[in-house]
């Protein structure tokens, strides 16, 4: 937990609504829901660690200090500003502290897509270096701590300049996103080229690959839609579902919503709701390399019907719960080769997979199965990659990335966390909204078939793709050793 700078610790007593707001911004979970669902019992960071230490779950699980929650506890109504020396000192305590504590790292956000509710960039954002290195020499003193950064693509060579002192100072990884955003489809390139670099100096930066498109699911019910600023929808689109679907039934609707000029709010939302080469009528389980020939565009060339009414159209499928993918990222090229190429490379690491996050726009928490499912079995326009490299990727990679030596590998003296799969019989269902978050919130949900079991520290927690009631699952703190 605490990805992308954004988090609940630590936190003041009159921040954190704001923390809330901060989160239902940048990771669209609806805010209601984190009102109502968070047992709020902890100020600083020890103390959030100290009350997940007394819960219990079907996995173990771990925290990063983010950067957002730490300047706001610092800063309070000044954290959107530039921070002083003083400040500057007193957040490199608190990060410290965090790590002695047990946290596995520290997370902060540089991308302009991240922002809050109220369109205010997380802070953060724009932090000066001597900000960043004071925080990497906090971690250098704790002597462990993954450094995250979620980057904006066009910034990332920019960035390799600080990214490159922090790893120099705490010599510990580094770690950023790397997609392939439209404007700059080769940038990955020169990511990659700049990785090797860094590593041949020693410096361990390293760089999150996705496994798939960086996709947004779009439905009458979801946070997006194609229609969702056309003047109708305002007058339909709060409705109870139930009274929604009826009105987009009628024939009037269908014309008034595919003929309508939407408003116009920001070039994102233009791109992602009315780009329609780029918007895919979604129906298959594994339907993420899709040939661009199947957009709502393309098939308009052989349809009467116009690209607005075919999108219209697939979304009132499976009872007005049909889906539009939208691949935001990692799909200039209409396939997904580059995404091979970058899983090969040996500074990369599995990662992106939002589960949790995006309530309402994505659905990558199938993103582990889809691994084994798409790139080890089923992939048909391009090269497969070994299941044995899938699977450790996703294991042992990432348990090494952030120091848990414990646990990875079938070995004797490791931790006894495995599944037992079923690889003909894996498959993920089609994403689905359900209304299970607290106020009956929606969220994306993507089941997977094909586990016979999973064992997690001994305890059989799931048989035949169903949960035992087992919670063996604890907090980490810190870095664990390795046990053979």
């Amino acid at each position: 937990m605490g990805n992308c700078g954004v988090g609940f610790a630590p936190v003041a007593a009159d921040r954190r609504d704001w923390l809330i707001e901060l989160m239902e911004g940048v990771e669209d979970i609806p805010g209601a829901a984190l009102t109502d669902g968070i047992e709020w019992g902890w100020e600083t960071f020890p103390e959030y660690l100290d009350d997940l230490q007394q819960r219990q779950w079907v996995l173990d699980l771990g925290a990063q200090i983010p950067h957002g929650a730490l300047r706001a506890y610092v800063m309070r109504e000044r954290a959107l500003d530039d921070a002083n020396d003083d400040d500057i000192a007193r957040m490199a305590d608190l990060v410290e502290e965090a790590l002695d504590g047990g946290a596995l790292g520290f997370s902060t956000s540089r991308t302009p897509l991240h922002k809050s509710i109220d369109g205010e960039l997380v802070p953060g954002t724009f932090a000066r270096n001597e900000e960043l290195f004071a925080i990497a020499d906090a971690t250098r003193r704790a002597g462990h701590g993954v450094f995250q950064t979620a980057t904006h693509h066009a910034d990332v060579p920019e960035s390799f300049a600080w990214m490159r002192n922090v790893a120099a100072i705490t010599k510990q990884p580094v770690i950023f996103n790397l997609n392939q955003p439209d404007y700059a489809p080769d940038l990955w390139r020169e990511d990659i080229r700049l990785l090797e670099e860094a590593q041949a100096d020693g410096l361990n930066v390293l760089a999150q690959v996705s496994g798939r498109p960086v996709g947004i699911l779009e439905s009458w019910s979801a946070t997006v839609d194609p229609f969702m600023l056309c003047p109708t929808w305002g007058l339909i689109g709060q409705l109870p579902e139930a009274e929604r679907l009826a009105e987009l039934r009628r024939d009037d609707v269908r014309t008034a919503l595919t003929t309508e000029a939407p408003a116009v709010w920001s070039d994102f939302i233009a791109s992602i709701t009315r780009t329609w080469d780029k918007l895919y009528p979604f129906a298959g389980e594994a339907d993420y390399e899709p040939d661009p020939s199947a957009t709502c565009g393309a098939r308009a060339a052989n349809d009467p019907r116009t690209p607005a009414e075919i999108a219209y159209d697939h979304l009132m499928t499976a009872n007005g719960r049909g889906l539009l993918y939208y691949p935001l990222f990692n799909y200039t090229n209409h396939n997904l080769d580059h995404l091979w190429e970058l899983h090969q490379h040996p500074h990369t690491r599995m990662g992106l997979a939002d589960a949790g996050a995006h309530c309402g726009t994505i659905a990558d928490g199938g993103m582990p199965t889809f691994m084994l499912q798409f790139w080890a079995r089923d992939r048909v326009r391009g090269e497969h990659m070994p299941l044995g490299w899938i699977i450790h990727r996703q294991t042992r990679q990432t348990a090494e990335l952030y120091g848990l030596l414990d646990r990875g590998l079938l070995a004797p003296g490791m931790r006894a966390d495995l599944n037992v799969i079923d690889m003909d019989g894996l498959s993920v269902e089609l994403p689905h909204l359900k209304g299970d978050l607290p106020t009956g919130a929606n969220r994306y949900v993507q089941r997977a078939q094909g586990y016979g079991a999973t064992i997690c520290r001994g305890a059989v927690t799931v048989v035949d793709d169903a949960f035992t009631g087992e919670h063996p699952g604890r907090l980490i703190r810190g870095p664990q050793a390795d046990r053979r």
